[in-house]
């Protein structure tokens, strides 16, 4: 849509109106205010749900890998063959052994529920999100038969451990006696204390080499999971379909999704929801350009016919008013953006100090799970927020605009 100069310059009038249409551009103002904390609020929650989501899927996937081959009784007996098949399956990355096992863990009269992880040290070393994560300690500590292991930093809260401290594991499976089992109780040394960033993993997870975590589970040579990645975690059950038919008699394999399948079906859900939610916003502040339009065309009625008469066409009268309208919505728009970036990119000092103010704990990790609010903006997303706003700015300016051109001047100026 082009405007001539005067066509402009009329518009930039209308935008600012003059005293006595005071009203009228507080109602302008108000609109332009609605769009803007429309759009930067729908950019935001938006923004946040996909890095929630994008951040939560990267801890699980990089520490549960995007598959596990687990044994029917929890054990893989002759697992050498699969770890083999996993690793020339086309599209698959890597496949490294695992033991998982609930343990108790106790530290001078405290104790914990813990998962116990025993892998290979290659492994451990290998793990981006457990080697760039390391908070307290030394990596390079961990050694296959000193009888150390490295822990989560909620877990080591939750004791009142340090790296350098001793962690006792309490394993049921121990001596069988006359009187019963008796469980096994074996003292670790702590290494090094690691926050991969999600709550449930850094309270529950202890790490040890694989040939520690057999002996003290008394577990021979046999493992309990292989882990597996693959090219692409979205198309994971294609590319693992040949290996599941040829591990089914073993174990069985599941992929990320079925592992987390309540959990990113409930964050899908929420997110869509929220979209329309917030989207409301927004086409409540064009409905407030539409009212603020018609309150403009109804006071300038007047100066419309003036300008019909002196020449003006239908269309000029459309295109200002709707110039009028779109720009109400595209400053609205770019404010908005603009408020999202801001308030995204402070956004975790923004949480401490209101936390900080107000005495409560807006971000509690254990039922957050995540450890700090994350974000992640989707550029085809926020285009498509932007096109929301701008489409339904010109939609609700269609009807206010048409009305101005079809002002018959005669009517008007008959009794002036």
């Amino acid at each position: 849509m082009i405007l001539t100069a005067y066509e402009r310059m009329i518009a930039r009038r209308y935008l600012l109106p003059g005293k006595e249409e005071a009203f009228i551009f507080l109602v302008a103002s108000i609109s332009l205010l609605a769009v803007t904390l429309g759009v930067a609020a729908l950019i935001i929650v938006m923004s946040v749900m996909n890095g929630f989501r994008a951040e939560l899927f990267d801890k699980i996937v990089g520490i549960n890998g995007h598959a596990v081959v687990q044994g029917y009784n929890g054990q893989l007996i002759n697992w050498r063959p699969i770890l083999e098949e996993a690793k020339n399956t086309p599209g698959v990355v890597s496949a490294i052994p695992l033991i998982e096992q609930p343990l108790m863990a106790s530290h001078e009269g405290r104790v914990e529920g813990v998962l116990l992880r025993g892998m290979e040290m290659g492994d451990i070393k290998g793990n981006t999100l457990i080697r760039s994560n390391i908070r307290e300690g030394n990596l390079n500590a961990l050694r296959q038969g000193s009888n150390s292991v490295i822990i989560g930093i909620r877990l080591a809260e939750q004791l009142g451990l340090h790296a350098g401290d001793d962690i006792s594991l309490i394993s049921p499976a121990g001596q069988t006696t006359p009187f019963g089992t008796v469980p096994r109780i074996v003292s670790y040394h702590i290494a090094a204390i690691f926050e991969i960033g999600v709550y449930d993993y850094d309270k529950a997870f202890v790490i040890m080499p694989m040939a520690d975590a057999q002996t003290l589970l008394m577990m021979d040579n046999t493992i309990g999971i292989i882990e597996i990645r693959t090219t692409n975690a979205d198309h994971v059950g294609q590319i693992l379909s040949s290996l599941r038919a040829r591990v089914a008699n073993v174990g069985v394999l599941q992929d990320w999704r079925t592992m987390n399948a309540s959990l990113f079906q409930a964050l899908s859900v929420e997110r869509v929801v929220m979209f329309w939610i917030l989207a409301l916003i927004i086409l409540v502040a064009a409905f407030n350009i539409l009212s603020s339009l018609i309150m403009l065309v109804r006071a300038k009625n007047r100066d419309i016919a003036i300008l019909r008469t002196m020449g003006a066409s239908r269309l000029s009268m459309l295109k200002i008013f709707m110039a009028v309208g779109l720009a109400i919505g595209g400053l609205g728009t770019l404010a908005g953006l603009i408020l999202a970036s801001i308030i995204l990119y402070f956004r975790q000092p923004l949480v401490d100090a209101i936390q900080y103010f107000s005495g409560q704990d807006l971000w509690d990790p254990s039922i957050r799970i995540i450890t700090q609010l994350p974000a992640r903006v989707d550029p085809i997303e926020v285009l498509g927020i932007m096109a929301l706003s701008l489409g339904s700015s010109f939609l609700f300016t269609l009807y206010p605009a048409w009305k101005a051109a079809s002002t018959d001047p005669v009517e008007v100026l008959r009794y002036e």
